[in-house]
């Protein structure tokens, strides 16, 4: 398997030393980006993911002896043998232990703080109980479409509270009272200043990508709408990563944590990786637009730096006959949506986005991730590549370089 057709980079080692003493200005003027050595985004040797097998699992589903009806709502979701972080965490969750899960995208952590919720609440059906915090709206939106796949028939609802959304229909489910909140921290924090959350009868409180949430620049806010809930509360916090800002916050706002780690290295050897060498930006787009009509590329996620970029990007690809949809910061909830569902149903095979879309979604047999547009960071790098080779899959990622760069 090869995509390079310009250059041949055959020898050239995979691990060279990430040069981040050669920052240079995003040409929009915003964040720093900086220098990536190519040879980073090579990797021909690709092995079978096996992240589940180095750990271990003591219970089934049946051994947490949830009530009836979510019992029935696990076995309808085909779910026998919990996920590591399910396994570990789930009966810290339902002891009422403050819990710290660090695990990779893709792990089912969502469903390990979900499930003992939802017991919880069946046992004590009070509104207004549960706080979730996510960084980004399809996120939340992911998060909802869970609880309500394993809440059926339980007559438990949520109010979903993000940016991008007319704030009228979000006051309308928080005045009739849901038992679950799910929002990123702006929009919770919008609606506090009105008065419309009530803050006294939240127990539990879950920070879902904390990592995320910190690196986006939502500390303050996060820090502004735990002052206002009560102590005596139950406080889970899931993340990728435990750095600084992450310690700390747990540190503030979580009573003696327990720490459970299933991390698997984030190698993403299983992943082929190369580069596409250039020499303009109409060589770059005849390029993509080639790749993109061979039938190997069957559900494709094309990133760009910018939110103009993208979108013109996506007009160009459907004037080619590529169906093909954008989502990035201009548009709004709904057409982000409806964007997100007919790349998972299918209906386009080609979703070009922002890094919006880097983190948190789980979209299922991506088969390639091309970089139109280089990450930011080599972090952003291996979010973005991460939405490929998922469920145990291989995966292809490719990412534009333009030629003459230097791979030494």
């Amino acid at each position: 398997m090869s995509y390079t057709n310009k250059r041949s980079f055959s020898g050239q080692k995979n691990n060279t030393r990430f040069r981040n003493n050669r920052p240079n200005r995003s040409s929009r003027g915003g964040r720093k980006k900086q220098f990536i050595n190519p040879n980073r985004f090579i990797n021909k040797n690709i092995t079978e993911k096996s992240e589940a097998s180095t750990q271990p699992v003591e219970h089934r589903f049946a051994d947490f002896q949830f009530s009836e009806q979510l019992e029935k709502n696990i076995a309808v979701a085909e779910l026998i043998t919990p996920s590591p972080i399910q396994d570990k965490t789930i009966p810290l969750v339902l002891n009422g232990s403050d819990v710290i899960g660090l695990a990779n995208t893709g792990t089912g952590k969502t469903a390990a703080f979900l499930l003992p919720v939802l017991e919880k609440l069946q046992k004590n059906r009070k509104y207004n109980s549960v706080l979730i915090m996510a960084p980004t709206r399809e996120l939340a939106q992911q998060i909802d479409a869970e609880f309500r796949k394993f809440s059926f028939g339980m007559r438990l609802y949520t109010a979903v509270c993000v940016g991008g959304v007319n704030i009228n229909g979000q006051i309308k489910q928080l005045r009739r009272g849901p038992h679950v909140i799910i929002g990123t921290p702006g929009r919770l924090k919008d609606l506090l200043d009105r008065g419309m959350i009530q803050t006294d009868s939240i127990d539990t409180l879950i920070l879902d990508e904390a990592d995320r949430m910190l690196d986006m620049g939502f500390v303050h806010d996060i820090r502004y709408i735990v002052d206002q809930l009560p102590n005596n509360r139950q406080t889970l916090c899931f993340s990728a990563t435990m750095n600084a800002a992450v310690e700390s916050i747990t540190r503030d706002f979580m009573e003696s944590p327990i720490t459970v780690s299933v991390k698997v290295t984030e190698t993403n050897d299983h992943i082929y990786q190369d580069v596409i060498t250039y020499q303009d930006d109409e060589h770059k787009k005849e390029q993509l637009i080639y790749m993109l009509k061979q039938s190997e590329f069957e559900k494709v996620i094309v990133f760009g730096e910018t939110k103009h970029g993208v979108q013109r990007l996506s007009d160009k690809l459907l004037k080619e006959g590529i169906t093909s949809n954008a989502i990035h910061g201009n548009k709004n909830q709904g057409q982000r949506n409806r964007a997100l569902t007919s790349f998972k149903s299918d209906e386009s095979n080609v979703l070009v986005a922002t890094d919006v879309a880097a983190r948190g979604l789980d979209i299922p047999n991506v088969t390639h991730v091309i970089n139109f547009d280089q990450p930011s960071s080599y972090d952003d790098y291996i979010h973005r590549i991460g939405r490929t080779g998922r469920g145990g899959k291989t995966g292809v990622a490719l990412t534009f370089v333009k030629s003459g760069r230097d791979f030494s």
